[in-house]
């Protein structure tokens, strides 16, 4: 059998990352890569990387995804390049229109019924005119903060609540999640941010908690959101971020679901670089109220970038398996890491690129 071809539109902290990683795997070859930055395109891909060729073929990185993404070249597209619905749709779109499936690692993608039905429908409408899959998924939303929940909920008969907290560190992810999280501004600054909608803070809540409750069968009807900037009272640098003493470090994000009046499921979610440098120490933590309770936590925190990195390879077979359409996490089976050949997850019924 042939190799599992990928394109990779977006070659970022986690585009690149992705890269480096699947370079790594059996089974699987990068086809093409498409970015628009101008330290990146017309480079060669593994010396982007830092990495020696060792008799792989060159893969140039293009400008311009009509010259990577073409019907019958590869089996899946990852596109690493947004947060947001609206402006990964015409993306996917294109992609999709090629024949080829999609994965995407933008956040609201996760579950995105949850704010634009209209453009989800449009979405799975595309896909199963095309006989291909779409979806979207990352450590968090996509594994921590609904997901696990989910799955853990299993061993319970009854549930009547949900709370998940993750403390974690913005420290592995690059340029554009440092601008969503207010990185290096200041706090009037910051509060102007978010009087004029710049700021985005953590994307993917109103995405988890749609999941869950659909998942569940909660029935929540309102959703809240709150977003309060973290201070930092030393200088920090990440790689791809700095904060001075006085300026904002990240973004302390809280998220609830109501039925009703019925609090049902709280999230919240303090996120920054370099947390260590004032000594706050990451971690997952989920509690599951009902019968029996259950209270989970994971110390440190499940790795942000590396995380979804990992969750976005593993899932490869799961979405070229999926019946054609818009799928979620809930709709494919358990993602698990893979150590052997990917070729020995694709469904025999499912061709793949000759």
């Amino acid at each position: 059998m042939n190799h599992v071809k990928i394109a990779i539109w977006g070659f970022g902290a986690m585009g690149s990352g992705i890269a480096k990683n699947l370079l790594k795997k059996k089974g699987v070859e990068i086809i093409g890569v498409c970015d628009s930055h101008p330290e990146r395109m017309g480079k060669e891909m593994f010396s982007v990387l830092g990495l020696a060729t060792e008799g792989r073929t060159p893969v140039i990185i293009q400008e311009k995804i009509e010259d990577v993404v073409k019907k019958g070249v590869a089996d899946i597209c990852i596109i690493a390049t947004d947060s947001f619905v609206k402006k990964v749709f015409d993306k996917v779109r294109f992609v999709l229109e090629q024949g080829i499936n999609v994965l995407t690692l933008a956040e609201e993608m996760s579950y995105p019924k949850a704010q634009y039905p209209e453009l989800a429908k449009e979405m799975d409408h595309i896909a199963k005119e095309n006989g291909v899959s779409v979806m979207g998924t990352g450590i968090n939303p996509g594994l921590v903060m609904d997901l696990l929940a989910i799955c853990l909920s299993g061993a319970m008969t009854d549930i009547t609540g949900v709370h998940c907290r993750r403390i974690n560190s913005l420290s592995p992810f690059g340029v554009a999640v440092m601008e969503e999280q207010g990185v290096g501004i200041t706090v009037d600054e910051f509060e102007e941010g978010i009087r004029q909608g710049t700021l985005a803070g953590h994307v993917g809540f109103a995405e988890s908690v749609e999941m869950i409750s659909d998942a569940l069968g909660l029935g929540v009807d309102r959703f809240e959101q709150q977003m309060t900037p973290i201070v930092t009272t030393v200088d920090r640098k990440s790689p791809h971020g700095e904060a001075k003493s006085g300026n904002v470090a990240g973004v302390d994000m809280r998220g609830q679901g109501y039925c009703g009046d019925q609090l049902l499921i709280k999230m919240e979610h303090p996120q920054q670089i370099e947390p260590e440098d004032e000594g706050v120490h990451t971690g997952d933590y989920i509690i599951l109220e009902g019968n029996p309770a259950i209270s989970m936590e994971i110390k440190p925190e499940i790795s942000g970038g590396l995380g979804t990195i990992a969750m976005c390879i593993n899932c490869i077979p799961h979405v070229i398996n999926a019946r054609p359409g818009l799928r979620t996490m809930i709709d494919i089976p358990v993602p698990h890491a893979i150590m052997s050949d990917f070729r020995d997850y694709i469904d025999p019924d499912k061709k793949i690129v000759r």
